[in-house]
């Protein structure tokens, strides 16, 4: 039996009126023609205040630290954002524009999909000292890995995508940027990323997180299988050729492991992994330190 046009837009309605992520649909011109229940938790409009209406110009602004390069960008991606209530508060979130096209490819409408996120301050990144166009790279690698770290956690609490960080420290980093300056760290670090990725799986993301850091974000089963990974990964750098003025120096690293657990924040879980890390380099480097959940009093700790 066929339905009628008329009956699958209200499935489609229905439907969407169940995600808990805010969902509006605009026409060409921007008016609404679809505002779902958790658009208005997140905004204080109403639906019926909204729709064949213009969609509030104030109802959020992109957070200048995240700014797309040009329109393209905006849509391929996601955005940090700073939502705008009815009533003058404001939230952190994160925004994904989806342009609706017809067969022949014309625009006719937006898609629009928001949903909070924790303050990005609050996350727990490696060290960053201001350094010119290193550090500018160093920001741009860090705000791409906290909009896949928010694509990742909502991946897990929605559909139950495995979840796990791998927080990376290049033992040998420091000393040789004392040494031999930052060029030689940051060919140090380039040799080592490009060895990791090597031992990556299908779907997994890494990314330079401090000064001499990386993170990855994997989707491991288990505690156990993520651990197991972790060495494999550890092993596997310290096989990376690095030379330095024809001198061959030996590198390791030092990883924190952390699996994602019920009932704990994305900040609770970054901290977990960081302190695995740090953990591992207090006791030389060159050590796995896998970090369990052991409850809300993690995240208070300094």
């Amino acid at each position: 039996m066929v339905e009628s046009a008329e009956s699958l837009a209200e499935i489609l309605e229905a439907a969407l009126s169940e995600l808990e992520e805010g969902i509006a649909v605009l026409d060409a011109e921007s008016r609404v023609l679809f505002w779902n229940p958790a658009a208005t938790s997140l905004s204080g409009y109403l639906s019926a205040e909204l729709l064949s209406r213009l969609i509030p110009a104030d109802l959020y602004r992109i957070d200048e630290h995240h700014r797309p390069a040009n329109d393209a960008a905006e849509e391929a991606k996601p955005m940090r954002v700073i939502l705008r209530h009815r009533e003058g508060h404001s939230l952190p979130a994160m925004l994904r524009r989806t342009p609706l096209r017809n067969a022949l490819g014309k625009r006719f409408g937006t898609l629009l999909r928001f949903h909070p996120v924790e303050e990005i301050d609050s996350l727990p990144h490696g060290a960053n000292d201001p350094d010119g166009v290193h550090e500018n790279r160093l920001e741009a690698s860090q705000a791409d890995m906290e909009e896949r770290l928010d694509e990742a956690w909502q991946d897990w609490h929605r559909n139950g995508v495995p979840f796990g960080l791998l927080w990376i420290g290049v033992d040998q980093a420091a000393m040789l940027r004392k040494t031999h300056g930052r060029d030689a760290a940051e060919a140090m670090l380039g040799i080592v990323e490009r060895t990791l990725l090597h031992g990556l799986k299908p779907a997994e993301i890494l990314g330079r997180w401090g000064n001499h850091e990386f993170l990855a974000i994997c989707h491991e089963r288990t505690p156990e299988m993520l651990d197991a990974h972790a060495h494999r990964l550890g092993s596997l750098a310290s096989t990376a050729d690095f030379r330095w003025w024809g001198d061959r120096v030996s590198l390791t690293v030092s990883v924190g492991a952390a699996h994602a657990a019920q009932d704990e924040s994305l900040r609770c879980l970054l901290l977990r992994a960081q302190r695995g890390m740090q953990e591992s380099a207090y006791l030389g480097g060159n050590h796995i330190v896998s970090k369990a959940f052991q409850g809300g009093r993690e995240c208070s700790q300094s």
